[in-house]
């Protein structure tokens, strides 16, 4: 059987189960770097420390975070940001951005139907319309792990629009209308550090498509940096086509290291 890069394997399975934005929060807070990952989401199957309902629900938490996150890698700045109290407004839209890295389904979602349909000024945004945007995925190169039946179309579409209710940026039960979604400072701030790290060059971070998961369009993310340099949070220079930006950590880890110190 061929296999296929994680990134671009979409999972039905994490969608359905949600966001977990509080339940992942209490597990990193928790969380030991001595240990592995294994050995970490071990002991929350057998210790339940974040007072899950059922096993089962524990179960499933443990392989949502096993799928979407690398503690001791990539993502541990949310693990030191959590263990050393974020506030929980700053810490989800940081914890957006990584688990976005492999779930290809919420980043695909964000950025290629959610934020043009933003940008087109849709008012109203309808589970029926998800559905159909999901029926394509194959054709985005996103990968399915089997055939998904009606049903399971449904939820996955349900799914897509609770998380972005989670996260913020839609708000509503029934009918699901925009927020007026703000992404907060310093975890702007954050983003702009690990697209740095990424692509140095300052009008690729400013064009990046991963604003579009927070509804920001490159003016916005520009006039946000001017701001900033306004009040000598960052450095920025632009001389024609040329730019300079000048951030205030060398790298994400230091500042989310500054975030909380």
């Amino acid at each position: 059987m061929k296999s296929h890069p994680r990134a671009s394997v979409a999972s039905s399975f994490t969608i359905i189960k949600g966001a977990l934005i509080n339940e992942s929060y209490a597990v990193l807070a928790a969380w030991d770097l001595a240990r592995s990952k294994r050995e970490n989401l071990d002991r929350l199957r057998h210790e339940n420390f974040i007072g899950a309902p059922t096993s089962t629900w524990l179960r499933d938490l443990a392989k949502v975070l096993n799928r979407r996150l690398e503690p001791e890698g990539r993502d541990r700045a949310l693990v030191m940001l959590a263990q050393s109290g974020c506030d929980l407004i700053e810490w989800k839209p940081i914890l957006l951005w990584h688990i976005t890295r492999d779930e290809f389904l919420l980043r695909d979602f964000l950025e290629n139907w959610l934020f043009p349909a933003y940008d087109a000024g849709v008012s109203r945004v309808q589970s029926a319309e998800v559905q159909a945007y999901l029926r394509g995925t194959a054709k985005r190169g996103g990968v399915t792990e089997h055939a998904w039946s009606e049903a399971t179309l449904q939820r996955v579409a349900a799914g897509l629009l609770k998380m972005a209710v989670e996260f913020g940026l839609l708000r509503g039960k029934a009918v699901k209308t925009f927020n007026a979604y703000s992404l907060p400072e310093r975890s702007f701030l954050y983003l702009l550090h690990v697209l740095r790290e990424a692509n140095p060059n300052p009008r690729n971070i400013i064009e990046a498509p991963d604003w579009r998961m927070y509804l920001m369009r490159p003016a916005d993310v520009e006039q946000e940096i001017l701001r900033l340099h306004q009040f000598h949070k960052l450095d920025y220079q632009v001389a024609g086509s040329l730019a300079q930006m000048k951030l205030p950590c060398a790298t994400s880890a230091q500042y989310a290291e500054r975030m909380v110190a």
